[in-house]
């Protein structure tokens, strides 16, 4: 599978502070706590409170989509850069991987703010263990 980056995506990079760490505030304490609230509100339904995402969230269900991974460490989210998950978030699945690929995970460039994707994606990765992070971090 070819992963696209988008013209979103290297303009977050280019406009929002890096660090080493990429962009992704997770060790901004006020971030996370926001992030936990908008989590909540905005991702919890599907991807579950404890961030365990949905049961068999590697096998296409009975309409061919795969249902919500987790973001803990069973899932795959820690194995891609901040800029890539930024994009998804903003833009959702399909239109980040493109080629007529289906996603039930949407775009939230109507719902949150590009500060409030980021706080969400802070809360993720602050609950991630420092080897998840290390690797994670690698990626940016």
């Amino acid at each position: 599978m070819v992963v696209k980056f988008s013209v979103t995506a290297i303009l977050v990079c280019l406009a929002l502070p890096a660090t080493a760490q990429g962009i992704i505030p997770y060790q901004d304490a006020e971030s996370v706590a926001r992030g936990a609230v908008l989590y909540q509100d905005n991702c919890a339904a599907c991807h579950g409170e404890a961030l365990e995402g949905q049961e068999n969230w590697q096998q296409r269900d009975e309409d061919g989509f795969l249902p919500a991974p987790p973001h803990d460490e069973t899932g795959h989210t820690w194995h891609h850069g901040d800029g890539l998950l930024f994009d998804i978030t903003k833009r959702g699945t399909a239109a980040v991987v493109g080629d007529g690929y289906q996603s039930n995970m949407p775009g939230f460039a109507e719902v949150l703010s590009d500060q409030e994707i980021l706080d969400t994606l802070a809360f993720i990765k602050s609950t991630w263990s420092n080897r998840m992070i290390e690797i994670q971090n690698s990626r940016n």
